[in-house]
């Protein structure tokens, strides 16, 4: 059997469970499903002992609120802010989403040496769930939300907060809760149980558009405090977890203070890390230029702020359905049989034919079903496959280089994106121009994948974990075998 890596006090839940399982398994060694359910069971996600199930089953409820609450206020987020403050300073504002992350990272870092890690979404999803209310009654009060007799301006300062609020809520806690699943995770558990997870949390980012698209009738007020309240689901969900299974608290917190950007530095350090920083940025800069392009061809087409609201619900059912699909069927299974290489390499390609299509057939509906494959490829595929690269590294790494990279590296390469669309400012340049540019990105994605896809091979048979220091057995291993990059 491969040897897997272990962290935290996991393992030792792990081989309880196991010993339990086999007990239960009688003389075989293994699980031999009994019913229906636990064969199909077997076969979406492979063979998990029956506690590991309930424990990522919990964990996928706790992502539904994360990714629910999210694509709820996703989907008003562009709609108010083209509204309110105009549709010509978006991609200013994912600019500057990128300048408003760097003091939260900061701030994110040295709150991970000062508390436990599920304390960590009680403070965030709590200042965060603030925010949103008074969000919620500013827009209650007349002139200061959408509002057709007074015109967009750049002056409007709610605008501006909502956009900025709800980018970094994503930003910021999505990565925390991988972070933190990853802390209790091993290789093996994970490649059965992230497919589990991502597919739970798909009732959410649906139910999530499915309430954005009730904007006309329920009114843009309403649905902000219903996200409020998801947003302050989160840490109620965290708890019980936590309550249900004690091991995944870090018990007395050790107060190693190894510095707000020791992150950066494990980065630059590891050049894994800047494999893994690649694979979360680079499609991000592809996203904002496709999206951009639909957005822009969408507020000449409606006049409402409730209208667009309206499609981009639509959008997200339908991305997320995909999602909801492939992760059902598909996440586990191709990870399980086709190796996390295969997947981190297929991603890029099929962005890469999504890309050339949308440029020969650049209009509206082309683009909105070209976002819908990309996006639910890369919530089912590509995320789930990019958090397994995070299990054989330390705590610092886990939270403090994965917060540079996710949070502050997204944000950096939307702002790229935004550059690009800021300066080919029309309709027939973007149409013209992105095409190229973002298969050029795609050429390094594929090669950088390819290589952060070996590597991690490589350390999980060795049992190399990355931010500790090298061990003198491995400074000699040979480097990782790039001649066939698909097994």
């Amino acid at each position: 059997m491969m040897p897997q890596v272990a962290t935290d006090s996991y393992s030792v839940d792990k081989m309880k469970t196991d010993m339990d399982d086999d007990s239960e398994a009688g003389h075989g060694g293994k699980n031999k499903p009994t019913s229906l359910v636990a064969r199909i069971r077997k076969a979406l996600w492979g063979d998990l002992p029956r506690e590991e199930y309930k424990k990522f089953a919990l964990l996928s409820l706790t992502f539904l609120f994360i990714v629910g609450t999210y694509w709820l206020l996703r989907t008003q987020k562009d709609a108010l802010f083209m509204k309110i403050t105009g549709k010509l300073y978006i991609p200013y504002a994912k600019m500057g989403s990128f300048f408003v992350m760097v003091p939260l990272i900061l701030g994110y870092c040295k709150l991970v040496d000062l508390v436990e890690k599920h304390v960590l979404f009680y403070v965030i999803c709590g200042g965060y769930g603030c925010l949103f209310l008074c969000v919620s009654l500013a827009l209650m009060i007349p002139g200061v939300g959408p509002d057709e007799t007074i015109p967009a301006s750049p002056t409007r300062i709610l605008g501006w907060v909502i956009y900025l609020g709800i980018e970094t809520f994503g930003s910021l806690t999505v990565p925390l809760f991988w972070s933190f699943v990853n802390s209790i995770s091993d290789t093996k558990s994970a490649k059965a149980g992230f497919g589990l997870i991502t597919w739970g949390a798909q009732f959410g980012s649906i139910a999530g558009p499915t309430l954005g698209k009730s904007a006309k009738k329920l009114g843009m007020a309403p649905l902000m405090l219903i996200g409020t309240f998801g947003i302050f689901m989160v840490p109620f969900m965290v708890k019980v977890f936590v309550t249900a299974y004690p091991s995944s608290k870090e018990g007395s917190i050790q107060k190693r203070d190894t510095g707000i950007l020791e992150g950066i530095r494990l980065i630059f350090k590891h050049k894994y890390l800047v494999g893994v920083f690649g694979i979360a940025t680079f499609y991000e800069v592809i996203g904002t230029v496709l999206d951009y392009q639909m957005k822009f061809q969408l507020d000449s087409e409606f006049s409402s702020a409730a209208e667009v609201a309206a499609f981009m619900g639509g959008f997200g059912q339908a991305a997320n359905g995909l999602a909801f699909c492939f992760s059902l069927v598909g996440t586990g299974f191709f990870i399980n049989n086709f190796g996390i290489v295969f997947c981190l390499v297929c991603f890029p390609v099929t962005v890469a034919l999504v890309v050339v299509y949308v440029w020969f057939n650049p209009s509206v509906h082309v683009l909105f079903y070209a976002m819908v494959v990309i996006k639910g490829l890369s919530y089912a595929l590509n995320n789930p496959c990019k958090e397994i690269l995070y299990i054989p590294t330390t705590k610092d790494v886990k939270f403090k280089a994965k917060s540079w990279i996710d949070m502050f590296g997204g944000r950096a390469a939307k702002s790229v994106g935004s550059l690009i669309n800021a300066q080919l400012k029309t309709m027939a340049a973007l149409a013209t121009y992105s095409g190229p540019i973002n298969l050029t990105i795609i050429a390094v994605w594929v090669s950088v994948a390819l290589y952060t896809g070996r590597t991690n091979q490589k350390m999980v048979k060795y049992e190399i974990v990355v931010g500790e220091e090298q061990k003198e057995e491995h400074k000699n291993l040979p480097p990782p075998d790039l001649s066939n990059p698909l097994v």
